[in-house]
């Protein structure tokens, strides 16, 4: 019986995902990379974050493995929206609070990051275009 009801619900699922529309808007999109992004970081996947943000920036300011290794040396403890605002330009940016906390000494601080989102219209994408947040600035 609970194999019938499984495959049901399943099939459910599947026509529900089939039956959405496949174009999402610009917003809807951008909402679902910020939502990836802050999942992203918030696991200490900056690997992953990493492939959000724009390839000009990751070409132009490579990060290596020591610096992914100081990335995991830190655990995030929150990530917090502040709000955000769309530029003249188009870019949108988006104030965040970042909990981070040393795994070697266990000492947890607040880290202030502002997110800079453009929309690329030959990818059909936004990326990031700051790059990961610094997580050791003593501003």
């Amino acid at each position: 019986m609970s194999r019938l009801l499984l495959r049901c619900l399943l099939l459910c699922c599947l026509a529900l995902v089939a039956g959405c529309p496949k174009s999402a808007s610009k917003g809807t999109a951008l909402e679902e990379l910020q939502y990836a992004y802050s999942a992203a970081v918030r696991w200490g996947d900056f690997e992953g974050a990493w492939n959000l943000v724009d390839p000009k920036v990751r070409e132009a300011h490579p990060l290596t493995d020591i610096d992914f290794s100081r990335y995991k040396q830190v655990q995030i403890s929150g990530y917090r929206d502040l709000g955000g605002t769309t530029l003249g330009n188009g870019e949108v940016v988006r104030d965040i609070e970042i909990g981070v906390v040393n795994r070697h000494t266990l000492a947890e601080r607040t880290v202030r990051y502002r997110e800079r989102w453009r929309y690329d219209e030959a990818a059909k994408t936004w990326w990031l275009v700051g790059g990961l947040p610094d997580l050791w600035d003593e501003r």
